[in-house]
């Protein structure tokens, strides 16, 4: 790559200076644009040329001709050797043929029925699953927490066996602050660190017991995801999960301690306290179906500046590019564009990329701009990336994601999900308030959404993330306006209706971009290395991380 010509300090903090004045606009005054192509790549990504940008598909294809071809013109250097292509094997499994869910003991058996009882399926590359008479094991949460002295799995042993746990945390279900992260659902609520500790821990299968408050959603949107295909990775991993994960209604789980001779209430209040001590049901469970595969490769996008100090060191910039694709109806086809969705991030990617690249300024560290596939699939190109990485994880100092951006007018606050997680919550907040603006964390802790979008894999690899956006507090505008935007937004969340329209103020997504740059550029000119809270669940990945990078 042919080298830039960098301008001299004087000069470039001059030139700094000025953006950073335009950036802070006063109250009132317009936002400076970040950039020139910020609304034209939003556009064309989002455009009905590019079909939804549905992964291993004629659109998701030409939105990843797209962007890498903006990378090239931007003039980041390819990641991946002489590519900016990292492929990723993506699965299709469609499950069928299912048999009930049969729980017997001594007293009886109760057979629950697919879709109204229960869902189940697999992501063991194999074509049948049965399992036959497992035994039945009440493990409480299902957690292994050093940090927060709690193992629901001491001294049980579980393999071969299947076990029945709780959703969320015992933080949430006490209220206590002191337990936990109180009513903020740690990662250790998350129903997919239910199933990959069950599987740490050698058991069959692994069943959670749905409640709606807990989980943040009814049964219907479990019953609704776990039908139908479902998306995975393709690789030789996978073998190593669980032979069944599944979800069970509250209904019938109250039946099920029923037969074990359990009162359910009784039993999760055992659950939530230290010390908890897991429980045999004296039941067994059986449950058969079957798998059809399909393989597809897609990719993600990745780009880098190399840095002129540490090239070695990095700091991530991520959103992805894929959204729904199309679907056909008795009207037509229906487009699922998904321009807040992710065409908003995409587009701010390649900005801050151009930002960097205009600005003069020749980074200490490397910056690694990463535009990632099948998020909505189930956030399998950050994941395929974080268990491939292209750049070391011990030498990755930090990241932002940018995953739909504010497209309503620019706001006095900005809203961090994760709030409190990191040490970099003190850079957002010292680069929001040289905007006048202040960070507040996300109104729903309860519902975990810092473990739904990519940056949670690569945190679960160690590597301290943001995922902001700006807040609900407009500048020049009442809160009857706030109230309508929510609206509109959840109006148009993962529909056709989710396009550039009217009320779209791009001063918003500007005052963003212009936080988000100023963030990442002082990480990669500084030499710290940000680490988690020290009760996070992420925490001990970064020591890990920290050894190796000393040696």
């Amino acid at each position: 790559m042919q080298q830039k010509k960098y301008l001299t300090v004087s000069a470039w903090l001059s030139l700094m200076l000025l953006l950073f004045a335009a950036s802070c606009s006063p109250s009132g005054e317009r936002i400076e644009p970040f950039g020139r192509n910020v609304e034209k790549d939003i556009e064309t990504l989002s455009s009905d040329e590019f079909q939804g940008r549905a992964p291993a598909t004629p659109g998701g294809e030409k939105a990843v001709e797209y962007i890498k071809s903006r990378f090239a013109e931007i003039g980041l250097m390819p990641a991946n050797g002489d590519s900016y292509l990292q492929q990723v094997p993506l699965m299709e499994v469609t499950a069928g043929n299912f048999s009930p869910l049969v729980i017997s003991g001594n007293d009886g058996e109760i057979s629950l029925s697919y879709l109204d009882d229960m869902v189940v399926g697999t992501y063991r590359m194999q074509e049948s699953v049965a399992l036959e008479n497992s035994e039945l094991v009440f493990a409480g949460y299902g957690i292994v927490a050093p940090e927060y002295d709690w193992n629901d799995y001491e001294g049980l042993d579980v393999k071969g066996k299947t076990v029945v746990v709780l959703v969320n945390d015992p933080g949430f279900a006490t209220g206590d602050d002191s337990m936990f992260t109180g009513n903020a659902m740690t990662y250790y609520g998350r129903w997919t660190y239910k199933f990959e500790e069950a599987a740490r821990q050698g058991a069959a299968a692994a069943l959670i017991i749905h409640q709606t408050e807990p989980a943040s959603y009814g049964w219907e949107v479990v019953r609704n995801s776990w039908s139908g295909t479902q998306y995975g990775v393709a690789s030789q991993r996978e073998n190593g999960r669980l032979l069944a994960e599944g979800w069970i209604h509250l209904d019938p789980a109250r039946e099920i301690f029923g037969l074990a001779g359990i009162d359910l209430d009784e039993a999760m209040e055992r659950a939530k306290t230290q010390g908890f001590t897991p429980e045999p049901m004296g039941l067994a469970a059986s449950v058969s179906f079957t798998n059809e595969f399909d393989f597809a490769d897609c990719h993600n996008v990745i780009g880098y500046i190399e840095g002129n100090k540490y090239p070695h060191e990095t700091v991530i910039y991520m959103g992805h590019w894929d959204h729904l694709g199309m679907v056909e109806t008795g009207d037509g086809t229906d487009i699922y564009n998904g321009a807040v969705d992710n065409a908003t991030g995409v587009a701010g990617l390649m900005a801050i990329a151009e930002r960097f690249m205009q600005s003069g300024e020749q980074p200490s560290r490397s910056v690694v701009f990463m535009a990632v596939t099948a998020e909505e699939s189930g956030l399998l190109g950050s994941r395929y990336y974080s268990e491939n990485p292209l750049f070391p994880i011990e030498t990755t100092v930090g990241g932002i994601n940018m995953d739909a951006l504010n497209v309503y007018g620019p706001t006095r606050d900005v809203v961090a999900v994760g709030y409190g997680f990191s040490e970099l919550d003190d850079y957002l907040k010292r680069h929001a308030s040289a905007q006048d603006r202040v960070v507040k964390p996300n109104p729903y802790p309860e519902r975990g959404y810092y473990y739904r979008s990519d940056h949670f894999n690569m945190a679960k690899q160690g590597v301290p993330m943001i995922y902001a956006n700006g807040g609900s507090d407009y500048i020049g505008r009442d809160a009857e306006y706030a109230d309508m935007v929510a609206r509109d937004w959840a109006e148009r969340y993962h529909q056709p209706s989710d396009v550039v329209h009217d009320l779209w103020d791009y001063d918003g997504i500007h005052q963003d971009l212009w936080l988000f740059y100023n963030v990442g550029r002082e990480l990669a000119n500084n030499n710290d290395f940000p680490d988690w809270a020290d009760d996070s669940e992420f925490r001990a990945a970064r020591e890990a991380s920290a050894s190796l990078r000393r040696n």
